[in-house]
């Protein structure tokens, strides 16, 4: 579950351009979200234009701070000449669109994000697939809720249309000074990508490695059936790599990849331990798992947590639900269209 940055260092959100490597900069614009302050963006300095990672969320403060930081820098808004997106997400997608409609930059993202991309309908809400996803949970009324929550005004004309073109899984992105090789790591949505610059030691993580957090799992218009067995696997396949500076979406630039990817998946081996014991003391739905465990952390209970949180739990242990009947620690059966679980 995406917890909210209680304790952020205090220097991560501060405006303005700050150095990462040579010709790459970490850019923090404000969200319209209260528990997430800012996105980061990475502009790299190429010859024949800045290459962003992300672009933050199309709205006023965030094209003022972008285009003060740049000047900075000595660039226009207008020198951008693609951005390369991590993921659809409005924080890091909205924005790439909107500036291409202005001044014509090249967008492109991961190819896995086109189901939902193309699936989106402002009037469908924002979350049809998950209130349905809720209803499998047994959880009707938080469902509920959420079939209710209109779009709200942050979100409604926001542009989310195709990108120029597909990022690939393997592909390698020759730039002019670097070259970057693009891996798919599904999970916290189907199509998440991350970049690595090998030669230079950097991975732009998007949310895929977070330093403070563990990113939502599935929260997309067309979550794929299975998206914590996916996020595991592009862990691992993260951490399989040599290790590198991280270049996250949220938080401060970190040493090490593999220090955070390890406490990663620490922390779900212990989710699955705990969502494992309450299946065994008779709870039998992730609602029913979801309401006896934990969240944040400041311990609270899920009651106590705002709608969207609230399904955004349902739908973690859910996916952790999955992986333990996966690996056949539980056994699942769906009795009047509720999936219920059992010890193996």
């Amino acid at each position: 579950m995406a917890e909210p940055l209680t304790e952020q260092p205090a220097d991560w959100t501060e405006p303005g351009a700050h150095p990462v490597a040579a010709g790459v900069h970490r850019i923090p614009l404000p969200l319209p979200v209260a528990s997430l302050h800012a996105v980061n963006v990475y502009v790299i300095e190429e010859p024949d234009g800045l290459v962003v990672v992300d672009s933050g969320w199309a709205m006023p403060d965030s094209r003022a701070a972008l285009t003060g930081a740049l000047r900075t820098l000595g660039h226009r808004i207008e020198d951008v000449s693609q951005f390369l997106v991590t993921h659809a997400h409005w924080d890091h997608y909205s924005q790439a669109l909107a500036l291409r409609a202005e001044f014509g930059g090249r967008v492109r993202i991961g190819r896995g994000e086109r189901t939902s991309i193309e699936a989106f309908d402002v009037r469908r809400g924002l979350h049809p697939r998950q209130a349905d996803l809720l209803r499998r949970c047994g959880a009707d009324a938080i469902a509920d809720e959420i079939a209710r929550l209109g779009v709200n005004t942050e979100e409604r004309d926001l542009p989310h249309t195709l990108p120029d073109a597909w990022l690939d899984d393997g592909e390698k992105v020759a730039l002019t000074r670097r070259s970057l090789d693009v891996f798919a790591t599904p999970g916290h949505t189907r199509g998440h990508i991350v970049l690595r610059d090998a030669a230079a030691g950097l991975l732009f993580a998007g949310d895929h490695v977070l330093p403070h957090i563990s990113p939502s799992l599935g929260l997309e218009t067309e979550p794929e059936p299975k998206p914590l067995r996916s996020y595991l696997a592009s862990l691992r396949l993260v951490r399989d790599m040599p290790d590198t500076l991280l270049l996250p979406a949220h938080g401060p630039v970190t040493a090490s990849v593999h220090t955070r990817v390890d406490e990663l998946l620490h922390h779900h081996e212990q989710r699955l331990d705990t969502a494992a014991g309450h299946v065994r003391a008779g709870c039998a739905t992730a609602y029913e798992v979801a309401a006896a465990m934990p969240w944040t952390r400041r311990q609270r209970k899920l009651d106590d947590l705002d709608v969207f949180s609230r399904m955004l739990a349902v739908l973690e242990i859910d996916a952790h639900l999955d992986v333990l009947t996966d690996q056949g620690v539980l056994v699942a059966h769906e009795t009047n269209g509720v999936r219920q679980y059992a010890a193996s």
